[in-house]
């Protein structure tokens, strides 16, 4: 392995800026490898050791997505007599892979941090979704990472079936980089490590089972993340419980990923339109500015759509993250309107104690 470097870890003029306001002292900068609740494992020119964010830290953050995800870069303090380290500081993110939080909350949840490139896996056998792509592209391009597509476990079907789905990537208006892979006959492995590049962070997200750390494992060269054989149809069995930070020999490094089925759009208006320019661009020729292109006269967009110039699926999911984004967005703005004079109601108690 070479030499451990900021370079080499993803250090750039990004957060050599934000070095000389947020660390202080004798504090080091350090990329954060793993997280496991307040317990995290950070990398830097020294090498690996556990850490711990601060007490201050953790009661000034407001949410979760605040405190470190894996990619994140931190200030942090050894300690003297130990190998252990205290977090007092957060860069700000250059890049960030989120998602809505499962369930009811109107919260975002961190994936990982300051991630060049986001490799969309998907497999050609049982879990190639369309709908769930374009999700993915739109949170990906909201972040501001790029997206890169993987067709996995080709082995498993016919030549003519991968054609299909790609053509499907295509006619949907995805004009991404496509590999496809078979884990079994290591055809498409080559093409797929020639994408990596040292000092750049690629982030694999997909499905349970899809073989992501059985990919990782070939670009690592060993079984460095657990697997476990696949079942009788072919589909991989969930293994990842946790994200961590892979540093490859030829200097890349990846993150592997649980599982994920639910992917919930959370705001995301920046990367609904970079996934929708097709649809946008038509947009801007409506009759009326604030058009739904559900029903008004003069719609450019329903008109194509008619014509059979926008693929059908392709507007129905455009129309279902959109309403999903303005929803989430409403939520989260009413929720931080009634945390905002819950905090005034707290200080005006405090006051009015005080003042007794």
């Amino acid at each position: 392995m070479k030499e451990l470097t900021l370079d080499s870890l993803g250090w750039c003029g990004w957060f050599e800026h934000q070095a000389k306001k947020l660390c202080e002292g004798e504090q080091l900068v350090a990329r954060v490898v793993t997280v496991d609740r307040d317990q995290l494992l950070l990398v830097s020119e020294i090498g690996l050791f556990p850490a711990k964010l601060s007490g201050k830290y953790l009661y000034e953050s407001e949410s979760a997505s605040e405190r470190p995800s894996v990619g994140d870069w931190v200030c942090v303090k050894k300690l003297e007599l130990d190998q252990f380290g205290i977090v007092h500081k957060v860069f700000e993110r250059r890049t960030c892979l989120r998602r809505k939080a499962v369930g009811d909350s109107v919260e975002y949840q961190m994936i990982a941090a300051n991630v060049d490139f986001a490799i969309i896996v998907q497999s050609c056998h049982y879990d190639f979704n369309l709908k769930r792509l374009e999700r993915y592209l739109v949170m990906i391009k909201d972040g501001g990472s790029t997206p890169l597509i993987l067709l996995t476990k080709t082995d498993l079907v016919t030549s003519e079936v991968l054609v299909d789905q790609i053509e499907q990537i295509r006619n949907a208006g995805i004009t991404e980089p496509v590999v496809s892979l078979s884990n079994v006959t290591k055809e498409g492995l080559n093409e797929l490590k020639n994408i990596f590049s040292p000092g750049k962070t690629y982030c694999f997200v997909g499905s349970s089972g899809v073989g992501k750390s059985t990919i990782i494992n070939s670009l690592v060269g060993i079984n460095m993340l657990e697997t476990k054989a696949v079942s009788g149809t072919g589909e991989g069995r969930h293994t990842t419980v946790r994200r961590e930070l892979v540093l490859l020999e030829d200097g890349a490094m990846v993150i592997d990923n649980p599982g994920m089925r639910e992917f919930g759009v959370a705001g995301a208006v920046d990367g609904i339109e970079a996934s929708y320019s097709d649809v946008i661009a038509l947009a801007s020729q409506c009759r009326f500015r604030d058009c739904t292109h559900c029903n008004e006269p003069g719609c450019a967009v329903l008109n194509a759509l008619e014509r059979g110039e926008i693929d059908t699926e392709h507007y129905d999911n455009f129309i279902k993250l959109r309403r999903e984004s303005e929803h989430y967005l409403l939520s989260y703005a009413e929720k931080r309107k009634k945390d905002r004079e819950f905090g005034r109601f707290i200080k005006s108690a405090k006051k009015e104690l005080e003042d007794e």
